[in-house]
C-alpha cells in the first residue's frame, strides 16, 4: 500500500519545465561591456589607420548628429576627436587614434565576420532583348501601418511595412515570389532590367551594385528600401538540407558554391531563393561608390557593417580573426539584414573579381573591439 501511494503521488508530481533561453541583450549596455586593451597595442600598419581615418572623418558628420542605439555614446561625447580629425595627417594616424581612443569590449567579444561586395551584373536602363529581370524602384504604396491597424505597432511601438488593399486593410507587402510573379508589373515602378536573376538575387543581398550594359555604360544602383519581409539566409537552409558543406557530393559552403547549385538545379534553386520572402527596391547612385546606411560611400577593406544597437554608426572598430585579411581597423559605416547582435561584421571588399571571390569566402572567427572617444567608459562603468 505505501509503495502504491508513492507511485501514485509521483504520478502527480509535475516534470519541471526546461528553463527558457534569455531573451538577447537588446544594446551594447544591456549586453555588458569592459575595458579592452589599450590602442597603442593594436598591430594596424600606417595605411590601415590612414584608410580608417578617412572614413572616420567622413563619418563625423553623422556621428555628431545621430542618436546612438547602443547607447555608449552621445554625439556630443564625439566632438573633440571628430575636431581634431580634420587636422591630422594620413601619416600620423595611428598616433590619432592612439590619443583620442580607447577600447571597448562588447559582450564577450567573440565576434563573427562576414565580407559584402559591390557586385557588377550586366543590365540595361532599358527592357532590351535577354534582359528581362526588372529592377523596382520604391513603391508608393509600401508603406507603415497607423499604429491603431495593427497589434505589433501597438506591442512594439513601431508599425510594420505592407500595403493598405483594396477594402482598406493594411496587409503584409507582396513578398519575393509575388513579386517576381508580377505583383509590380506595369506599375511604372522600373528603373532598370538585368539578365540573370540569380546575380540579381546576390546583388540585393549586397545592396548595391554596378550594372553594365551592352554597349559598356555603367549604372549604380544602391538600396532605397525593403518590402518589410524578413531576411532569410538560403545559405543556411542549404546546409540543413546537406546540400552544401565539406561532405563529399556537396557544393562548397560559400557564395560561389551557392551560386553553382542555384545554377545547375534551376527549379530547385528557386524555390530556394523564394525562401527568402525579402524584396529590396533600388535608386539610382552617383558619387564614388555605393552609399551605406550611415549615409555616406562606404570603402575598401575600411568600411564594415554592424548592428547599430551594439556599435555606434560611425565608430572604428579593431577586429582580429582566424582571417588574416580581415583583421585590423574598421570604420561601422553600414547595417545589414543578417547582421544582428553584438560583435557581427560584414567586411566590405569594394568591386570586381577580386572583391567578390574574398567576399564570397569570408567567414572569420575571432575577437572584436569598439574603439570609443577616451573618457566613455569611466562615465558607462562609473570610474
Amino acid at each position: 500500500m505505501a509503495l502504491a501511494g508513492l507511485a501514485l503521488l509521483a504520478g502527480c508530481v509535475r516534470t519541471p519545465r526546461p528553463e527558457q533561453p534569455p531573451p538577447p541583450p537588446a544594446n551594447a549596455l544591456a549586453a555588458g561591456v569592459r575595458a579592452g586593451p589599450p590602442v597603442a597595442s593594436l598591430a594596424f600598419d600606417a595605411r590601415d589607420a590612414a584608410d580608417a581615418l578617412f572614413s572616420f572623418r567622413e563619418s563625423c558628420p553623422k556621428l555628431l548628429e545621430r542618436t546612438d542605439k547602443s547607447q555608449l555614446t552621445t554625439g556630443a561625447g564625439w566632438q573633440i576627436a571628430c575636431t581634431a580629425a580634420d587636422a591630422w595627417s594620413p601619416l600620423e594616424a595611428k598616433a590619432f587614434f592612439v590619443r583620442y581612443f580607447e577600447t571597448a569590449e562588447v559582450g564577450d567579444g567573440k565576434a563573427f565576420a562576414t565580407g559584402y561586395y559591390e557586385p557588377e551584373i550586366r543590365g540595361s536602363r532599358t527592357h532590351i532583348a535577354g534582359y528581362d529581370v526588372p529592377v523596382y524602384g520604391l513603391p508608393p504604396d509600401l508603406v507603415r501601418a497607423w499604429p491603431a491597424d495593427t497589434p505589433e505597432a501597438r506591442r512594439t511601438g513601431r508599425p510594420p511595412l505592407g500595403r493598405y488593399d483594396e477594402t482598406g486593410q493594411f496587409v503584409p507587402y507582396y513578398t519575393r515570389e509575388q513579386i517576381e510573379a508580377g505583383a509590380l508589373a506595369g506599375k511604372g515602378l522600373e528603373i532598370a532590367w538585368v539578365a540573370d536573376p540569380v546575380e540579381f538575387f546576390f546583388l540585393q543581398v549586397q545592396g548595391s551594385g554596378r550594372l553594365v550594359a551592352p554597349d559598356g555604360a555603367v549604372m549604380r544602383i544602391g538600396y532605397a528600401g525593403q518590402n518589410g519581409h524578413a531576411y532569410t539566409s538560403i545559405g543556411a537552409a542549404m546546409r540543413k538540407q546537406g546540400l552544401i558543406g565539406d561532405g563529399p557530393g556537396q557544393y562548397p559552403p560559400s557564395m560561389q558554391g551557392i551560386m553553382a547549385y542555384l545554377r545547375e538545379h534551376p527549379v530547385e534553386g528557386k524555390a530556394l531563393m523564394d525562401l527568402n520572402q525579402s524584396w529590396v527596391f533600388f535608386r539610382e547612385l552617383t558619387g564614388t561608390g555605393p552609399i551605406g546606411a550611415l549615409g555616406v560611400p562606404v570603402k575598401r577593406e575600411s568600411s564594415v557593417a554592424a548592428d547599430p544597437a551594439f556599435v555606434p554608426l560611425g565608430a572604428p572598430v579593431w577586429l582580429e580573426t582566424d582571417r588574416p585579411i580581415a583583421n585590423g581597423l574598421w570604420i561601422a559605416q553600414d547595417t545589414g539584414g543578417a547582421i544582428k547582435g553584438p560583435n557581427r561584421f560584414d567586411t566590405f571588399w569594394g568591386a570586381g573579381d577580386e572583391a567578390r571571390e574574398i567576399a564570397g569566402g569570408m567567414s572569420g572567427h575571432g575577437k572584436a573591439l569598439v574603439l570609443l572617444p577616451r573618457g566613455t567608459l569611466a562615465r558607462l562603468l562609473g570610474k
